[in-house]
């Protein structure tokens, strides 16, 4: 199997300048980057660990020693998700705002004449329009709130609204569970992903009982009846989408 993963790290520790970490720059060097001593050293390992790491050994490198690697060789945004897409693992920040991301995906909801709204990955809401909130009263706010990401899992299964709003309600919370286990994959075990499932299988028996199914299903579009109490009975076709930059969100429109 080809190593890319190791070959990325060695490949931007060569190009890592000492004095760009702290390190002094002097004495002979092979490659004007960092040695994997150094490196080893700033990340907190041994060097043998990141030796195997760079060799394509059978070692397993979590998402926090990721991180560290990510910080310590500066590495870019784009750079970043590679390195953990790489290693098939959850950025802990991948939900960091940067430049504008938050306005932009605001502004992306705001043009569409339909409910909509966009999920990361824990489901959570990081943007939605104003029919949106008009539709999920209980759980979206007229509009974000700071520091404010109401869970969709939350809403569907500690809130008894929801209940009343979904049509055939027992139905569709058995599907979003499965559809959330697929979503989410081997990472479920990975914080704070798995803080989130512990969450919600105490707080709901139902979602508890459906976890332990381990039905997975695929998000699809079709069909979404609700009884609303103001608007009365409504139909949408729900279409979901990913932006080509942020395959950890998802569009999800009610047209």
């Amino acid at each position: 199997m080809h190593n890319k993963l190791g070959e990325f790290i060695r490949a931007h520790r060569e190009r890592t300048r000492p004095d760009s970490v702290g390190l002094p720059d002097g004495g002979r060097r092979r490659t004007p980057g960092l040695r994997r001593e150094e490196l080893a050293q700033l990340c907190g390992v041994s060097p043998t660990w990141l030796t195997w790491l760079e060799q394509g050994r059978e070692v397993q490198a979590s998402s926090k020693m990721l991180a560290r690697l990510a910080e310590v060789l500066r590495l870019s945004a784009a750079e970043r998700a590679y390195l953990f897409g790489l290693a098939d693992r959850l950025d802990p920040h991948h939900d960091d705002d940067g430049g504008g991301t938050a306005e932009a995906l605001d502004a992306v909801v705001a043009a569409i004449g339909a409910p909509a709204y966009i999920l990361d990955r824990q489901w959570d809401a990081v943007a939605w329009n104003p029919q949106a909130a008009r539709l999920f009263a209980g759980w979206l706010p007229p509009r974000p709130q700071p520091q404010s990401r109401p869970n969709l899992l939350r809403y569907m299964f500690a809130d008894a609204a929801a209940r009343e709003l979904i049509v055939d309600w027992p139905e569709r919370a058995r599907r979003l569970v499965a559809e959330f286990r697929a979503d989410i994959g081997r990472h479920a075990g990975e914080q704070p992903l798995a803080g989130l499932i512990a969450e919600l299988s105490e707080a709901s028996a139902t979602f508890a009982e459906l976890w332990t199914l381990q039905d997975v299903v695929g998000r699809e579009g079709g069909l979404r009846r609700f009884r609303h109490p103001r608007q009365g009975d409504l139909s949408f076709n729900q279409v979901t989408l990913h932006p080509a930059k942020r395959h950890d969100l998802k569009l999800v429109m009610l047209l």
